[in-house]
């Protein structure tokens, strides 16, 4: 992966993903202890992607496809779920431009999915809401990806801070976080 310093900035040249952005990035190189200890956790997994943090939110799936300027469809949205019987947790990783199909995700798993409020986020996870990444957690999840992400040759997800995010294919993203590949979107 190229990339060069410039007055403290990361100037990004990468020739993989400049075709998949609207614009050349220019952003922060991390700081922040959660982006720098995630990105370690990227390294150790034998992936490429390098965590990039901007100076407002990516929390929502528009607000980081707007920060990097690509489709909406290439943001992984981490949802995580509660099993209401088991107490389990669920991360189901949604293409920003979809919204999960709870009824699917039921028929998945055989049990009754609640929201995770943010207690059960954060203590699961190890992360906030809106910088869960798609792995690394504190606990394992039974964890589902959207096929729709098949459409990209790369995608985006949050980094462990609701400002960081970092690029990765449809393949590390199985890889990295055990995933089951499958139709997760509502009709």
């Amino acid at each position: 992966m190229a990339s060069e310093r410039r007055r403290g900035k990361f100037i990004w040249c990468i020739d993989l993903y400049r075709d998949q952005c609207k614009r050349e990035l220019t952003l922060k190189s991390s700081k922040h202890p959660k982006a720098i200890a995630f990105q370690n956790i990227i390294h150790d997994l034998g992936l490429n992607g390098e965590v990039v943090e901007f100076e407002k939110s990516t929390r929502s799936a528009q607000e980081a496809a707007d920060a990097i300027g690509c489709e909406l469809g290439q943001i992984v949205k981490s949802l995580i779920f509660k099993g209401i019987s088991s107490g389990k947790g669920i991360l189901v990783l949604t293409s920003g431009k979809n919204r999960v199909s709870e009824k699917g995700i039921r028929a998945l798993i055989g049990e009754k999915l609640g929201k995770a409020d943010a207690d059960f986020v954060r203590e699961k996870s190890g992360y906030s809401i809106g910088g869960v990444p798609p792995f690394g957690h504190l606990t394992d999840f039974v964890v589902y990806i959207d096929e729709d992400f098949k459409e990209y040759e790369v995608i985006w997800a949050a980094a462990g801070l609701p400002n960081a995010v970092f690029p990765l294919s449809v393949d590390e993203l199985i890889f990295a976080s055990g995933g089951i590949l499958t139709k997760v979107k509502e009709e």
